[in-house]
């Protein structure tokens, strides 16, 4: 068990060996290395003016994400390259590609979230030589600015798709080699304990050894993306003593599937979810793609969504609706239960001290089923659910009801199945009038709270509404779906 952990900087080795739980990228850069191109903006994840760039092997591949520096722990680093804006001009003062097309086409103004928009467009160049509008969107969807209005930014990234330099201008590219050698002489694959004062943190070096470091430590934090637990220190100043950090465990990150069901490791990123789900579940990787900005799905993990317990996590409906299950492991073996049993009560869930979610299955709807999930909040990107609802429906021949399952995030203290309004549309034809009558159900199922993001009221309406949309989509015309969306319906 070694007692440090070591990483890249930019071009240098970083081997600490005092390091609390609760250290940032974003303080280690700015207060230890004086590196002070990062921004710290929300510390929430949110403006991206921290983003930077993070360098690890997938299968023997070296992949670089956009991550924000300021929820995401040093202790999480292990075996990687970080990358930060002061690393893309050339020794001479050159601009990189990137920086020079922000200065040509007027992209920054005060400057404050430059370096963040930078890192993010450094991202996208890096693995996408002519992107789309849309790409270019999706990548800048967590960097805010008050300035531009980001029209020039996005001429910006146009540009670099149609005037690529040589690839030995670019350190990353250049350096490929170099990096991803000095990346596997890092992952020797063993188990640390980093000790600062009375505060410690340890990294498995493989799944088994994470069971064997909860069973001698149950109740340990577990992290995995931070991007929750990154605000429990950033907003709440809560300890994590002692922490286990699993991002980098690959056996939790493999998406396997065939003619029954669908496997999503708990270590997969929302990223990796969305890439991997799209021509398999066309609906939940919509859902993902409005999951915070690309910084925050390179790091938050579809697990990590379903371990906190949220009532307002955005994946656990659409999976309750599809009927999955999640396995938990200990040392002493698997056990699976249905994903919608695993929520118990606000904040609390069907987990031992000494389990952590390995992976969640999802059966495959069947032929001819529907299946919607729908997001409502006051931001379509980046902004967290004020309800979520998700449809799995399945009609027989004569256009009954056969199957029904509908659940909601925001409505209770859990995710939760609607399992009264399941009941009035169970056996009956899937008609206008059923509908309308089953949205009454609505009211036995739910007491939603009111809160900054909704009031009850509204949130029973949604619902109800959403019932409606999604009884319209599966047999309404298009003018019937305008009249809905007009309010007229």
């Amino acid at each position: 068990m070694s007692d440090r952990i070591r990483f890249i900087l930019n071009g240098d080795d970083v081997e600490l060996a005092s390091v609390s739980a609760t250290d940032t990228l974003l303080d280690f850069l700015r207060l230890e290395r004086r590196m002070t191109g990062t921004k710290e903006g929300c510390a929430e994840g949110d403006c991206g003016a921290c983003t930077v760039l993070v360098g690890r092997l997938v299968d023997g591949t070296l992949v670089y994400e956009s991550v924000n520096a300021c929820i995401r722990f040093v202790g999480s680093l292990h075996g990687t390259h970080v990358v930060t804006v002061e690393h893309l001009a050339a020794k001479d003062g050159a601009l990189h590609p990137v920086q020079q097309a922000m200065v040509d086409f007027h992209g920054s103004q005060c400057g404050f979230c430059t370096p963040g928009f930078v890192m993010s467009l450094y991202g996208l160049w890096l693995g996408n030589e002519n992107p789309s509008r849309a790409a270019i969107e999706t990548a800048l969807q967590g960097n805010l600015c008050r300035c531009t209005g980001y029209e020039a930014i996005v001429r910006a990234a146009e540009h670099l798709g149609t005037t690529r330099p040589s690839s030995l201008f670019d350190p990353l590219e250049r350096d490929r080699a170099d990096i991803i050698a000095r990346l596997w002489a890092l992952n020797t694959g063993e188990t640390l304990c980093v000790v600062k004062g009375e505060e410690r943190f340890l990294v498995p070096g493989s799944m088994a050894a994470l069971a064997e470091l909860l069973a001698e430590e149950p109740g340990a934090t577990i992290v995995a993306g931070s991007t929750d637990v990154g605000l429990w220190v950033t907003k709440q100043m809560r300890p994590l003593n002692p922490a286990i950090f699993i991002g980098h465990l690959a056996d939790l990150q493999a998406i396997r599937s065939d003619s029954a069901s669908i496997t999503i490791g708990a270590g997969v990123t929302y990223s990796q979810a969305m890439a991997a789900l799209a021509s398999e579940l066309p609906p939940f990787s919509a859902l993902i793609q409005r999951i915070g900005g690309e910084q925050v799905r390179n790091m938050g993990t579809i697990g990590g969504n379903i371990a906190n317990g949220s009532p307002i996590g955005d994946t656990p409906p659409p999976l309750i609706a599809l009927g999955a299950t999640v396995t938990l492991r200990s040392i002493a073996g698997p056990r699976t239960l249905r994903l919608e049993d695993f929520f118990i009560d606000y904040g609390k869930q069907n987990r031992h001290d000494d389990e952590f979610v390995e992976s969640i299955t999802v059966p495959r709807p069947a032929e001819g089923s529907h299946f919607a999930v729908y997001k409502i909040s006051k931001r379509r990107d980046e902004d967290i659910s004020a309800l979520c609802g998700a449809f799995h429906l399945v009609l027989d021949d004569q256009n009954d009801v056969a199957g029904i399952h509908i659940a909601f995030g925001g409505m209770a203290g859990t995710p939760k199945r609607a399992m009264a309004v399941e009941a009035a549309l169970l056996g009956k034809p899937w008609t206008e009038q059923t509908v309308l009558t089953a949205r009454d159900a609505f009211d036995s199922d739910f007491t939603p709270l009111t809160d900054w993001r909704a009031t009850a009221d509204y949130r029973r309406l949604a619902a109800k509404n959403l019932l409606t949309r999604f009884f319209l989509e599966t047999t309404g015309t298009p003018q019937e779906l305008k009249r809905f969306a007009a309010g007229e319906a």
